[in-house]
């Protein structure tokens, strides 16, 4: 917690990085999504998918 603390006080615009998979590049690059993106995706592939509202 203290090299946390020291990073955002001390570095200049010091801030937390997003730690959602959707903004990962490494993420991307591997082709792993969030689980809303995979199910959505599932859904509008499948012949008997529930649509949306």
């Amino acid at each position: 917690m203290a090299f946390l603390l020291v990073k955002v006080l001390f570095k200049r615009n010091g801030e937390f990085s997003s730690q959602h998979i959707h903004d990962s590049q490494a993420m991307k690059d591997r082709g792993i999504h969030c689980v809303m993106d995979q199910d959505r995706e599932l859904r509008t592939k499948s012949p008997f998918a529930v649509s949306e509202k």
